[in-house]
């Protein structure tokens, strides 16, 4: 086997925008993929009731921000192992993967800990009592599966630090077929399986988790691996190697989990409104969800490129991978906010028959078409920035432009503590101003983080 890293097999004359197309077409699918179930247990919780609709966003509050940020975390091996790749230091990648396995189970158990105590929370946030019933069940069965789910996280990063992000795409894709008849069978009760309504899709969830881990076990297994040694012996969790993916992963999910932490608090704050409010929020956030797997991926692309061409010591060809990533973004945002606009209506309707949720929904959807140009800046620029290991500035960042102006704006307006409550309305503004301060600052530091080259080589010296 050819021990040269596939990065450095490329074709000398390849365009930065074909690397980041090869490398980040894989993982938009995925991330499609990935959103997809999301899609599907929304879609499908709807149709039985706007409680199971609601109980499952209200669990997904407390699930996705805790998770994401353990994994936001675990997300230091991607960037890590590009620029070892890039430097051809392959030997030292696999004692990364090894002690990022041991940072994998301690997170998934603090995980597991926090959602299945979440009652209490919904009872101090004055939660509608029907969806807590739904919400509750459906994070404890969901719990069963977070360990896979976070050894698949390493794993995959191992993979796409590499530069193979293709099985990624294969497993999402290859989940997403599961989980729909792993739903029917347990949400509606087929196959003799009792109906579990909302709660049935975490017991399908947790299947797929694991499912996920011993797909991306049997990827790294091949040959390809072999250079990095990465299970050719048993290391005990050892404090120098685990405290630089600690420094670098900390802050990456520190501010996934604002993001997230800011719209999840929204979601519960709105649960004092009725289910129905919830269902359309859920509606609207789903949608922007999935038009921000694009942006996502070309974000993650370019921590993968920017990190190869800092190993390789290249950081003029860093910098047009970022201007060549963030001029992509842009386009996939106009072009989404277009789409939104004209097919409101008929998207709503897909996620529910509720002609009082898909009113609130359509209504809601103009937001996201508005956002769609800050949202995919922002996602793209940070997966830049990582590719730098500049991950501490755009946590204070996020921090600020979340916690500080959109999530009081939102509340101010919304229950009307400064004039007329505007609802829903009220928190989307505050949501939509959140993240234009995010973008414009994240994008600011992007501009100058590309132009110091005295920063550039101290951000991204290799551990």
């Amino acid at each position: 086997m050819d021990q040269q890293a596939p990065e450095a097999q490329t074709k000398p004359r390849e365009s930065e925008f074909s690397h980041l197309l090869r490398l980040g077409l894989p993982l938009m699918g995925a991330q499609l993929a990935q959103m997809g179930m999301g899609v599907l247990d929304t879609v499908m919780a709807g149709r039985l009731s706007a409680a199971d609709l609601a109980g499952i966003a209200l669990g997904g509050s407390v699930l996705w921000p805790v998770m994401l940020l353990f994994m936001g975390v675990l997300q230091a091996v991607t960037p890590t192992v590009s620029q070892f790749n890039g430097a051809r230091r392959y030997g030292e990648i696999g004692e990364v993967i090894r002690q990022a396995l041991w940072m994998a189970m301690f997170a998934a158990f603090i995980v597991c800990l926090v959602i299945t105590n979440a009652a209490p929370f919904y009872r101090f946030m004055d939660v509608d009592p029907v969806a807590i019933d739904v919400s509750v069940p459906y994070l404890q069965a969901t719990a069963w599966g977070i360990p896979g789910l976070m050894m698949y996280f390493v794993l995959r990063f191992l993979a796409e630090g590499m530069g193979f992000t293709r099985p990624g795409l294969y497993i999402a894709v290859t989940a997403l077929l599961i989980k729909i008849p792993l739903n029917f069978i347990f949400m509606y009760g087929y196959l003799g399986a009792p109906a579990l309504g909302g709660v049935g899709c975490g017991v399908a969830t947790a299947i797929v988790m694991w499912f996920e881990f011993l797909f991306i076990l049997t990827v790294v297994l091949q040959p390809r691996f072999d250079s990095v040694a990465w299970r050719n012996k048993f290391s005990w969790p050892q404090y120098r190697h685990i405290l630089p993916l600690v420094k670098i992963g900390a802050p990456i999910g520190a501010t996934i989990f604002l993001e997230m932490g800011m719209f999840s608090l929204t979601t519960i704050l709105l649960g004092r409104l009725g289910a129905e409010i919830v269902a359309s929020h859920t509606i609207a956030a789903n949608l922007g969800g999935i038009t921000y797997m694009l942006p996502l991926a070309l974000g993650m692309a370019a921590t993968i490129r920017v990190g190869f061409n800092i190993g390789t010591k290249e950081l003029a060809l860093a910098r047009k991978t970022s201007g060549v990533a963030m001029k992509a973004s842009l386009a996939v945002a106009i072009i989404a906010g277009i789409l939104i606009i004209l097919l409101r209506e008929q998207i709503a309707s897909l996620y529910s028959n509720d002609p009082e949720v898909i009113a609130l929904a359509s209504g809601l959807m103009i937001f996201v078409a508005v956002y769609q140009i800050f949202d995919d800046t922002q996602a793209t620029a940070l997966g830049v920035l990582r590719g730098y290991k500049d991950t501490q500035a755009p946590m204070w960042i996020t921090l600020f432009g979340y916690w500080v102006i959109g999530l009081p704006v939102g509340y101010t307006l919304g229950f009307g503590l400064l004039g007329d409550p505007m609802g829903i309305y009220g928190f989307w503004i505050g949501l939509l101003a959140g993240l234009a301060i995010v973008s414009g600052l994240i994008n600011l530091r992007l501009w100058f983080t590309s132009r110091d080259t005295d920063l550039e080589k101290r951000l991204a010296q290799p551990s």
